[in-house]
């Protein structure tokens, strides 16, 4: 079925493509009712219901009876959620199903305008048998932007042909406490790190014609104690220089279109009612056009949670005049008392057009108000949402994610002798998976359709690359019981080399031990873990830890005795075959870790980015130093740093090659050679110290940073062109500035590990950057002659 106009022959503007998205929006606007405008404004959640585990935050509370479906579309409909998403569904089923759905759409309102549909994509197109991919902590360790937009273009390509026009993701909330649940669905704890990854995940989606939806706006990750939906006790500079930056890229060097409120409240503000922030800084100042929609259930949270409104018609006048301009995820406080306020006076409708023009533009923009338009793909049939295309970067992502901490020269392992694996997340497949993962967000609800795909765990992949491997579990990921320590203490002892693979168990609300709304009081192994790790330790064979989890867990000095310790953060549904590789040394391990590896668990967790007091001191006794830093990771060859140098003056003169302009560029390079003898990946990593500033500044942060194959022997030039602005931060007025004066920027395999310092002076007077500065430092790369490498 095409889409038909009430105007008859096409004659409509508004179905005009001659016309810009802007005026055919203008052109429907003015002949709409207060009704179909307000039912532009709401999303519906067909098949969501209170009974049974909820996937969304209080889900059984805010969905008590089922919708009368014909009642609800007959003024039109602004989304519909989840399709695929609610229930396991067959894509074939599931795009005939849609497709039958927009036609009633169609047919039953006035101007025959079509839902758009929005699913999650976090870790995958969240449907059944789709691709599941490495989370998004997965994309920060891999240090690799263009696989992460590679990724993001496959997710974005299968959800286009199933009818799907907009995607919730990326998440670009940076970690600030690892005992956060949600920790796993960040891509770490750097915003550098953080915007150029999610910007490349954005211009993936954005390519392949999907929506892409940039989450949490902002500063949900700050939140006291890293407790979900807790209160938010940050200043505007955090806000400003760590929470922000990584949206501003996403929105200008990714394209996104829409943006998702954040559940937070910030300094006792809820995001979703807070004007300055929703349409003060993202439309007028860094002049967003798309759309906001709310996080699910988020305007009526300010009801029901934060006790700011007092009635459901006063949380939905807070939220429009903020700036949100779509209830999600369903028609809720944009319903029958929207349209009573509106028409009793308390509401101005000028609020309702406002938000309509920004959805009616972007329907325009995705097709859905173009004669041509047509619900049904024509190569339906053949519709598949897991491919070996798709396949083939899950497990690219999921090999460049693992990260090699430790290794005394154990790894990789031997050909020969026995090896024995035990842990509990060792033969456990959703030990791969993320919260956001179809298996774990929904199927685990409706376990009599399966997982959907072969997902491998890593005793299967093991097995069939190591012949003399034994098994015991010794626990569970959960729970007390200890009584299955002594057997893989016994399986450890006989063994020549023992893998031990513990970890999380993603879940959501309180049903896991990493995920949404399943924060840690600590950062200590869940369950017995840590004291199966300490029982297998003491036996004395050189043990490999492997960490298969959602967060940074302490690795104090009980772990030092480990042989090897290995990092994986929920690779995906090939991360048994990506993590049996890199064990086995038929991959060589090139992860960097997005986040640090904490010391002590029970200490206040705290990232890189602290100033000198923030950091280890004779001015308390706790020491915060991590076990590993932000950056660290090791790989099977070693590689030699040389000749750091400052290309040319920064300044263009030859007085002083110290000099960098406040609104110039400054060049640095660096050479890297392979000196072992196997081809490997370094990354090559920059920091900015600046040592004395108007503001407390980090000690350092990242500005810059580079994947570098190399094979043995072979070396090259990496050199990276820093703009001024990049050293900006919130001065004394509030304003963004670069400040004059003598700064740093060092070369590092770590944020912990530098391996050169450049020291540098900014030159010039004080000068305030705003939105338009520049946000990337670029990379070149010159490949050397190769180094004859010894036989």
């Amino acid at each position: 079925m095409r889409s038909q106009s009430p105007v008859g022959n096409g004659a409509a503007p508004w179905r005009d493509p001659r016309l810009s998205p802007t005026d055919r929006a203008e052109a429907l606007l003015p002949l709409m009712s207060l009704e179909e405008k307000i039912a532009q404004l709401v999303g519906v959640w067909v098949g969501a219901e209170a009974s049974g585990e909820g996937v969304a935050p209080h889900q059984s509370d805010m969905i008590s009876e089922p919708l009368e479906w014909s009642s609800v579309i007959r003024y039109g409909l602004g989304q519909l959620t989840r399709p695929f998403g609610t229930a396991p569904v067959d894509p074939v089923v599931g795009a005939r199903s849609l497709a039958a759905s927009q036609a009633q759409i169609v047919a039953s309102s006035r101007f025959g305008i079509p839902a758009q549909v929005h699913e999650e994509c976090l870790t995958g197109f969240a449907a059944w048998r789709a691709t599941v991919y490495p989370t998004p902590l997965s994309w920060g360790a891999s240090f690799d932007p263009e696989l992460v937009e590679a990724m993001a273009d496959r997710i974005g390509r299968s959800m286009r042909a199933a009818g799907v026009h907009q995607g919730l993701a990326p998440v670009l909330d940076v970690t600030r406490d690892y005992r956060w649940g949600r920790t796993e669905e960040t891509i770490g704890e750097d915003p550098y790190l953080v915007g150029t990854t999610g910007a490349a995940y954005v211009r993936g989606l954005e390519g392949a014609g999907v929506v892409a939806t940039l989450k949490h706006f902002a500063g949900y990750s700050a939140s006291r104690g890293g407790r979900n939906h807790a209160p938010v006790p940050m200043g505007r500079r955090e806000l400003t220089d760590v929470i922000l930056p990584p949206f501003e890229m996403a929105l200008r060097l990714g394209g996104a279109r829409s943006v998702m409120n954040s559940y937070a409240e910030i300094d006792g503000l809820p995001v979703a009612a807070d004007e300055e922030l929703l349409t003060g800084l993202l439309r007028d100042e860094w002049g967003f056009a798309g759309t906001v929609v709310s996080d699910y259930f988020a305007v009526r949270f300010l009801q029901t949670l934060h006790g700011v409104a007092e009635r459901s018609a006063d949380a939905a006048r807070l939220a429009l005049r903020a700036g949100i301009d779509v209830e999600l995820p369903t028609v809720d406080t944009f319903g029958t008392p929207l349209v009573e306020a509106v028409r009793s006076g308390d509401v101005d409708e000028a609020l309702i057009d406002r938000a309509l023009r920004r959805v009616l533009i972007q329907k325009i923009e995705v097709g859905l108000l173009d004669e041509d338009w047509q619900e049904l793909p024509d190569d339906v049939a053949s519709l598949r949402f897991d491919d070996e295309k798709s396949q083939d970067v899950a497990v690219r992502l999921a090999r460049e994610s693992v990260v090699l901490l430790h290794n005394t020269g154990v790894l990789p392992l031997p050909t020969g002798g026995r090896v024995a694996l035990v842990g509990p997340a060792a033969d456990d497949p959703m030990a791969m998976l993320g919260c956001y993962s179809f298996p774990n967000h929904v199927g685990i609800n409706h376990s009599e359709f399966g997982l959907g795909l072969d997902i491998p765990s890593l005793r299967d992949e093991l097995a069939r690359r190591v012949p003399l491997l034994s098994h015991e579990p010794g626990c569970a990921i959960t729970g007390e019981d200890t009584s299955g320590i002594p057997a893989a203490v016994a399986a450890a002892a006989a063994a020549d080399v023992c893998v031990l693979a513990v970890g999380d168990r993603a879940g959501m609300f309180g049903r896991g031990t990493s995920g949404e709304g399943c924060d840690a009081a600590d950062l200590q192994l869940p369950g017995v873990q840590a004291e199966l790790v300490r029982a297998v330790l003491a036996t004395g064979t050189p043990v490999v830890l492997v960490l298969m989890t959602g967060r940074p867990y302490a690795l104090g000095p009980e772990f030092d005795t480990a042989a090897a310790v290995v990092q994986a953060f929920f690779l995906g549904q090939l991360g048994g075959q990506a993590l049996a590789e890199v064990l086995t040394g038929v991959v060589n391990p090139s992860g960097r870790l997005p986040v640090s590896v904490p010391r002590d668990a029970g200490g206040m967790p705290s990232t890189y980015l602290s100033p000198p007091l923030g950091h280890r001191n004779n001015v308390s006794s706790i020491d915060p130093t991590p076990a590993y830093p932000f950056g660290h990771g090791l790989t099977y060859t070693t590689f030699e740093w040389s000749d750091a140098t400052v290309v040319e003056p920064a300044d263009g003169s030859q007085d002083d090659p110290t000099a960098w302009p406040v609104d110039g560029e400054v060049s640095v390079r660096i050479t890297v050679a392979n000196t072992g003898d196997r081809a490997g990946t370094e990354v090559v990593q920059l920091y900015l110290h600046d040592p004395v500033a108007q503001t407390t500044r980090p000690v350092v942060r990242l500005v810059g940073y580079t994947r570098l194959p190399l094979e043995p022997g072979e070396v090259a030039h990496v050199t990276f062109g820093v703009p001024a602005d990049l050293a900006s931060f919130s001065g004394l007025t509030g304003h963004r500035v670069v400040e004059p004066g003598a700064v740093e920027l060092r070369f590092g395999r770590s944020s912990g590990e530098a391996v050169a310092t450049l020291p540098l002076r900014l030159t010039g007077v004080e000068r305030q950057v705003g939105h338009q500065r520049e946000l990337l430092t670029s990379v070149r790369v010159e490949p050397l002659v190769a180094v004859p490498h010894p036989a």
